[in-house]
C-alpha cells in the first residue's frame, strides 16, 4: 500500500470517440434480460387464445362447389381457344356475395343478413370457372344446408338476371318486326293500287327490301329465344359428412403465445428505453467515467465459489495499487448494498498481512462478520507456508549421538503423572500445563478481531475506526443517504455498479454528486449477484 497516488480523474469517457456497433447479440440481450415481461405477457397471450378456444363454439364449415359456364346459342358447339375468359369470374363472385343473394339466403334460412355475409364466403380458383361456396355455422346442419342453399340462390339470381336479359331482347325484336310488318303491309297496299309500271316497280323493290329485313328479324329473334340461360351447375353439393371444423384451433393457442411474446418483447424494448441499466463494462464506463477495477462474476455452480473469490482478490490487488496508508476507502453505490463485496474485500486485502477495519453506520456489523468468516475459510493455501517440517540443523544429530554415550537412554513411564494415587502424604499434584489460545501465526488476537491469514479484520463505525491505517467503509445507499459521499471526501471511493440492476441514470447522478463534492474515485467495480 505504498504506491504512488491516483492521477486526475478525466472526466471523458474512453469509448465516447468510438462508434459502437450493434449486434444481433446486443438486439437480444434487451429481451433476454427483460425475459421475466416477455414471459409473463407471452403467457397472458396464450391464456387468452386458451380462454378462446375452451369458451367460443368451435364453428362448422360445408362447401358446395358450383360450375359456372357461359351462356351461349348452341350448347354443342365447341368451345374455342379462350374458353376460361368467356366468363368474367369477378363479376361472378360478386353476384354470389351481393345483396340479392344474401338476401335470399336469410329468407330461406332465417338469420340476420350481416351474419350470413359475415359467415358466407365465396372462393374462385385461379384460370378455372368454379365457385366455392363456404359457410360458417354452429352446427353441421345448419352449415351443410345454408351451403347448397347459397350456391342455388346464385344459380337462381343469375337465371333469373339472364331471363329477363333475353326477355328485353325478344320484346325488342318483336317491336322491330311489327314496325317492319306494318310498312310491308302499306307497301303491299300502295303497290295494288299504283297504275303506273315504274312506280309498281320501285314499290316492288322496296317491298322486296322490306321482306329481306324482315327475314332478317325473325332469324335473329329465333336465335335469342333458342339462347340457353343456364348459368352453372351444382357439381359438389354440401353434405354432412364432408363437414370440418371451421380453421385450426390448436394453432389459436400457438398465435396466441407467439403474439404476446411479440407483444412482450416490444414492451421490453420500450421499458428498456425510459429504464436503462447497466449491462456490460462499457456500459458502466460510458456512464462513470471512470476506469475499471474489476469485474466479480456470479459463481457457475452453487457450491463452486472459486471464480468469485478469484475476481474479489484482483479487486482487492487493483484497490490497493492506487492507496497507501492511511487509507480510507468509501464503497458507494446508488441504490444497492455492497456488503459481500466490503466483507470480501476486507478477506483479500487482509490476507496479505494488513491490518483493516470494516466500518458500517447501518447495523450490518454482523452481517460483514458473518461473511468475512465464511470468505476466510475458502481462502487458498499460502505457498509461503512449508508444508513439511524444517531439518534439523547440522549438529543437532551429533550432539544428541553424543548424549546417548555418556548417559542411559531413559524410558518414557507407562503411566502419566497423576495416573496413579501416591502413597506418600507429602507428595505434590502435578496439574497439566494449560495452553494458551494463539492463532496459528502465534500472535494474540482480540475477541473483536478476526485473523485473516497474517493479518486481521476488524468491525465497527466510522468513529472507531479513525486511528487505524486502512479503513473500508460499507457506504448506505447514496441515492437515500449521503454519508458515503461525506467518508469519500476524507480518502478515496470505490463505485459499486450493479449489472442489470444499477440504472444508468442513478449511476451518473452519484458519480455527478460525488465530483460535486470533491471526491476522486479509484474506479468502479461491476458485480453480478444474479437478480435481473
Amino acid at each position: 500500500m505504498t504506491d504512488a497516488t491516483p492521477g486526475p480523474w478525466s472526466t471523458d469517457s474512453p469509448s465516447s470517440a468510438t462508434p459502437g456497433t450493434v449486434t444481433l447479440t446486443d438486439l437480444l440481450r434487451v429481451p433476454l434480460h427483460r425475459l421475466r415481461l416477455v414471459a409473463a405477457v407471452a403467457m397472458v397471450g396464450l391464456l387468452a387464445a386458451l380462454g378462446y378456444v375452451l369458451l367460443v363454439p368451435a364453428a362448422m364449415s360445408a362447401s358446395a362447389v358450383v360450375a359456372v359456364r357461359p351462356v351461349v346459342t348452341d350448347a354443342f358447339t365447341p368451345s374455342g381457344a379462350g374458353a376460361d375468359r368467356a366468363v368474367n369470374m369477378n363479376v361472378e363472385s360478386g353476384i354470389a356475395t351481393g345483396t340479392e343473394v344474401v338476401q335470399r339466403l336469410a329468407t330461406s334460412a332465417g338469420g340476420d343478413p350481416r351474419d350470413i355475409r359475415n359467415a358466407l364466403e365465396v372462393e374462385v380458383p385461379t384460370g378455372g370457372q368454379i365457385l366455392r361456396f363456404t359457410y360458417q355455422a354452429g352446427d353441421a346442419q345448419r352449415a351443410v344446408q345454408s351451403a347448397n342453399m347459397a350456391a342455388q340462390a346464385y344459380l337462381d339470381v343469375r337465371r333469373t338476371m339472364y331471363e329477363k336479359q333475353r326477355a328485353e331482347m325478344l320484346a325488342s325484336y318483336d317491336a322491330s318486326i311489327t314496325k317492319v310488318v306494318a310498312q310491308q303491309a302499306a307497301l303491299q297496299k300502295r303497290a295494288g293500287t299504283t297504275k303506273d309500271t315504274a312506280a309498281a316497280d320501285a314499290l316492288v323493290a322496296e317491298l322486296a327490301g322490306i321482306n329481306n329485313q324482315l327475314t332478317q328479324l325473325n332469324a335473329a329473334r329465333t336465335e335469342i329465344a333458342a339462347v340457353d340461360v343456364n348459368p352453372g351447375w351444382v357439381t359438389q353439393t354440401a353434405e354432412k359428412a364432408l363437414v370440418t371444423s371451421a380453421g385450426h384451433r390448436p394453432l389459436y393457442l400457438v398465435a396466441g403465445l407467439l403474439g404476446g411474446a411479440l407483444i412482450g418483447i416490444v414492451l421490453a424494448y420500450a421499458w428498456e428505453s425510459t429504464d436503462r441499466r447497466v449491462r456490460s463494462v462499457a456500459d458502466g464506463r460510458d456512464a462513470t467515467g471512470l476506469p475499471l477495477l474489476g469485474t466479480v462474476r456470479r459463481p457457475p455452480l452453487r457450491g463452486s465459489p472459486r471464480a468469485v473469490d478469484a475476481d474479489i482478490r484482483y479487486v482487492a490487488m487493483a484497490v490497493a495499487e492506487r492507496v497507501r496508508q492511511p487509507a480510507r476507502v468509501a464503497l458507494v453505490t446508488a441504490r444497492e448494498d455492497a456488503t459481500a463485496l466490503t466483507a470480501g474485500l476486507a478477506v483479500a486485502l487482509a490476507a496479505d498481512g494488513r491490518e483493516v477495519f470494516v466500518a458500517d453506520d447501518n447495523g450490518r456489523v454482523e452481517r460483514l462478520r458473518a461473511t468475512v468468516l465464511a470468505d476466510r475459510g475458502r481462502l487458498p493455501v499460502d505457498p509461503s507456508r512449508p508444508l513439511v517440517p524444517k531439518p534439523r540443523p547440522a549438529g543437532s544429530t551429533s550432539a544428541a549421538a553424543g548424549g546417548t554415550d555418556g548417559t542411559a537412554t531413559r524410558r518414557p513411564s507407562p503411566h502419566p503423572p497423576g495416573a496413579r494415587p501416591s502413597t506418600d502424604p507429602d507428595a505434590t499434584l502435578t496439574l497439566p500445563r494449560v495452553a494458551s489460545a494463539r492463532p496459528e501465526n502465534g500472535r494474540v488476537t482480540d475477541p473483536d478481531e478476526v485473523a485473516v491469514g497474517v493479518g486481521s479484520v476488524r468491525f465497527g463505525t466510522w468513529r472507531q475506526g479513525a486511528d487505524h491505517g486502512l479503513v473500508l467503509f460499507n457506504a448506505p445507499p447514496a441515492e437515500s443517504d449521503e454519508r458515503g459521499v461525506a467518508v469519500a471526501r476524507q480518502g478515496s471511493a470505490v463505485v459499486v455498479v450493479e449489472r442489470d440492476r444499477t440504472r444508468q441514470s442513478d449511476l451518473r447522478r452519484l458519480v455527478e454528486r460525488l465530483r460535486a463534492a470533491g471526491v476522486t474515485p479509484l474506479g468502479f467495480v461491476l458485480t453480478r449477484n444474479g437478480r435481473a
